[in-house]
């Protein structure tokens, strides 16, 4: 048990949200947990979009639903984001099936005609988010989907211990509902390939089956890092390994650090993310590991900025 009291101030690394502003073709727009808009202009893939964000108490205590309201503001800011135009969404691909990845994709979907790509649990939240059944696509591990400028391969892997809603999704989640309806589900390293040849991991979840990566290749990696801080440090080296040392990534960009129970800030006067208690998470504990390997590596380590469209390529 921890008793640490409070939550690791960004401040401290305010060097480290140097992600280039994009300014061409590719942008990277982080959205909060492992939420990002992967775009070229005219093609896109988003990972979760997960935008509801229910309070603690509501997630604990109540039931929690997608909140169409916010879910259309949040998308509509996304994909006005400053790119040479307003991208399609061809899928959306939550990383597991956890509430802060998925409660909203099966909406998101409906909202945008986009494809939900994923396990049969992220299936069963389509179909209870409304979805026809050509609209879901079900992947095995291994497998790949192509749409638009994108070809996605999910990799099995593993949510980051403990997984406190485990299990799968075996009927559609028709919301309201506890938040431990959405159990964890398929885990995936999702790899990205666009037709121009740009490459990236998207590790949502702290977790990996060891090997699962070998052989594959991924310029960046946007690594999440929820409850890594919590872990032996033995945990997070051999994270590290399994992930950006196995696809070689030139650049580690962090997500999944961010208090998902506070929402998004969509005004200058909102305030801005925090990240995650340390009754949660460590990310202090999770820095001073990955700057020693990043510097050993030769690996650019950032964060994103909310918002912002980001050339991580560059």
């Amino acid at each position: 048990m921890r008793w640490k009291l409070g939550r690791p101030d960004l401040r401290k690394y305010a060097d480290h949200f140097d992600v280039p502003a994009a300014d061409g073709r590719l942008g990277v727009t982080f959205l909060g947990v492992s939420t990002l808009l992967i775009d070229d202009g005219e093609s896109a893939i988003l990972t979760d979009g997960y935008f509801s964000r229910p309070p603690l108490l509501a997630v604990a205590l109540g039931r929690i639903r997608p909140e169409e309201d916010v879910i259309a503001a949040c998308l509509e800011r996304a994909l006005a984001h400053g790119g040479p135009t307003i991208p399609r969404i061809d899928a959306v691909v939550p990383v597991h099936s956890h509430f802060d990845h998925a409660l909203d994709a099966g909406v998101v979907a409906r909202r945008t005609g986009a494809a939900l790509v994923g396990g049969l649990s992220t299936a069963n939240i389509g179909r209870g988010a409304g979805l026809s059944e050509d609209q879901i696509n079900v992947l095995a591990p291994g497998s790949t989907w192509t749409g638009g400028a994108w070809t996605l391969t999910l990799v099995e892997a593993r949510h980051c211990p403990p997984d406190r809603y485990p299990g799968t999704i075996d009927e559609p989640v028709r919301p309201p509902v506890k938040a431990a309806a959405y159990k964890c589900g398929e885990a995936w390293s999702i790899l990205l390939r666009h037709r121009d040849g740009a490459s990236a991991l998207v590790q949502g979840s702290a977790g990996f089956v060891p090997g699962a990566l070998v052989g594959r290749r991924a310029d960046i990696a946007y690594l999440g890092v929820g409850q890594l801080g919590l872990q032996p440090e033995d945990y997070l080296v051999e994270y590290w390994a399994e992930t950006v040392r196995a696809v070689g990534a030139r650049r580690v960009v962090l997500i999944h650090w961010d208090d998902f129970f506070s929402p998004l800030p969509m005004a200058p006067t909102d305030p801005p993310l925090r990240a995650v208690p340390y009754a949660g998470d460590d990310l202090d504990v999770t820095m001073r590991v990955f700057t020693r390997l990043a510097e050993q590596d030769g690996v650019a380590l950032s964060f994103p900025t909310v918002w912002q469209r980001e050339d991580p390529w560059a």
